[in-house]
Parts: structure tokens; sequence; C-alpha cells
């Protein structure tokens, strides 16, 4: 008589490799545009996208940015400030009346910069004067 063997049922994909996690993503269609940009431009043409997306994210990790410190980060905003005070003398200059004394177009100027009284209260760059 034959021998009688167990025969387990086939499981379906592809076999497990037992190396990493899975992880599930959605894509914008945009991404994905990107994503096959890349594939397109890149030497090796017959990647995947899930193998492009782990040469991009190995890239990525790569890349090391410094953030810059909080020193820096306020002295940008103070430049910032800065620049905007500049913008606004600059438009101020030029819609200044000619005609008008140099002393009046400076009072002029200023009353502009500082604002109406009703706003100066709320400003929140100038401290409350009471």
């Amino acid at each position: 008589m034959a021998e009688t063997g167990v025969v387990s049922k086939k499981k379906r994909g592809a076999p497990p490799t037992g190396k990493g996690i899975q992880v599930g993503e959605r894509w914008h269609p945009a991404e994905l545009t990107a994503i096959d940009a890349w594939i397109a431009s890149s030497p090796d043409k017959n990647i995947t996208r899930a193998h492009a997306i782990r040469r991009l994210v190995a890239i990525g990790l790569r890349v090391k940015t410094e953030s810059p410190p909080k020193s820096e980060d306020k002295k940008r905003r103070r430049d910032t400030k800065q620049r905007a005070r500049e913008l606004a003398v600059d438009a101020i200059d030029k819609i200044t009346d000619t005609a008008a004394s140099p002393e009046d177009q400076a009072n002029r100027k200023q009353r502009l910069v500082k604002g109406p009284e009703e706003f100066q209260k709320v400003r929140r760059d100038r401290p409350n004067r009471k």
C-alpha cells in the first residue's frame, strides 16, 4: 500500500522573507507622479515603486540637516521685522506729498507708521502705553 503523507495547503503570494516590517501607506497622485518621474530619471528603469520609495527614504535619511539655533531664529525674525519696516518706509516715501514742507512730511510719515489711535492698543509689536 502507498504511504499517506500530510499535504499542506499552498499559501498565496510570495514566500515570506522574514526580514523587515511591512508598512502600508496611501499616496496622493502628485506624490506618485513625482516618484514615477524619479524612477524614469534613474539609471535603473526596472525598479518598482516600492523599491524606489525605499531608495528615496534611504537618500533622505542620509541628508544631514541642521536646525538653526534659537538665537539665529530670533535674529531672522528681527531681520524680517526690519525688512518690513524698510518696505513700509519706501512705500510711504513713494506716496508722500512733495508739495508739503519736510517737517510736515515727517509728521505725516510718523502718523502713518504709528497707526490710528484706535489700533495702537492692539498692536503686538509695541508695548501698551497708558
